[in-house]
């Protein structure tokens, strides 16, 4: 694979730039503890990922259309018998959350740092943008960055118009996340390049059954690879 070419490099930032999917495996724990009076912890595992799946469309990603989601959880598996307590403890854990430090991936400052100085570097990740915004901020990685891309999903066509207003080809974009699903394909479908740097922990929605077999294509155990590889 050669990356002689290259013009842009794009990061994904939940799980790619700082620790995310933690914070909700720990919420979930957390909102099924609350619901121990109901149901089972592991029927509320199962019940709850549902319930996210139904309002995906309509909510979108990110921790406030979570944070929906667990309220009208809890109003359905308790049969509305769910106690204003409760509710408010649900809606705290949603500000903890929003409010939580930011964890930095390990390598990662350091690789933008060398990045940047040869290639554009975009961040582009799904999301609420206020919330992406925050966090970029409280990162301390945003002077590193050229653009930033906030989107609804990760479709081949926001791929594209994102190659398209960097004023690119898309053999000159390289994409850098941990979701196969939202990182990796839809980029290597319009034919740009993609790194795969899996993190601990990937939500169900995220998950990829066969591997990715493509000559664009690298998995890496962690961003500081980069530095040896462009």
């Amino acid at each position: 694979m050669s990356f002689a070419n290259i013009k842009a490099i794009a990061f994904d930032a939940d799980d790619t730039l700082w620790v995310n999917e933690t914070l909700f495996r720990d919420a979930e724990l957390e909102f099924c503890k609350l619901m121990k009076d109901f149901m089972p912890e592991d029927e509320c595992n199962e019940r709850l990922f549902e319930m996210e799946m139904k309002n995906l469309p309509m909510y979108g990603y990110g921790i406030k259309p979570f944070t929906l989601s667990l309220i009208e959880a809890a109003i359905q598996f308790s049969k509305g018998k769910v106690s204003n307590t409760t509710i408010s403890e649900i809606i705290n854990i949603g500000k903890g959350m929003l409010e939580a430090p930011i964890e930095l991936i390990d390598g990662i400052d350091e690789t933008l740092k060398y990045l940047s100085t040869k290639y554009r570097l975009v961040m582009a990740t799904k999301g609420d943008l206020l919330d992406q915004e925050r966090k970029l901020i409280k990162s301390g990685l945003e002077p590193y960055f050229h653009h930033i891309e906030i989107v609804s999903d990760k479709q081949p066509k926001h791929y594209q118009k994102l190659v398209n207003h960097l004023d690119i080809f898309p053999g000159e974009f390289l994409m850098v996340g941990n979701s196969v699903k939202s990182d990796i394909l839809p980029v290597l479908e319009i034919g740009g390049h993609a790194f795969h740097i899996p993190f601990h922990t990937t939500w169900e929605h995220e998950r990829v059954k066969d591997p990715v077999e493509h000559p664009n294509f690298k998995e890496l155990k962690e961003a500081s690879e980069m530095l040896q590889i462009l």
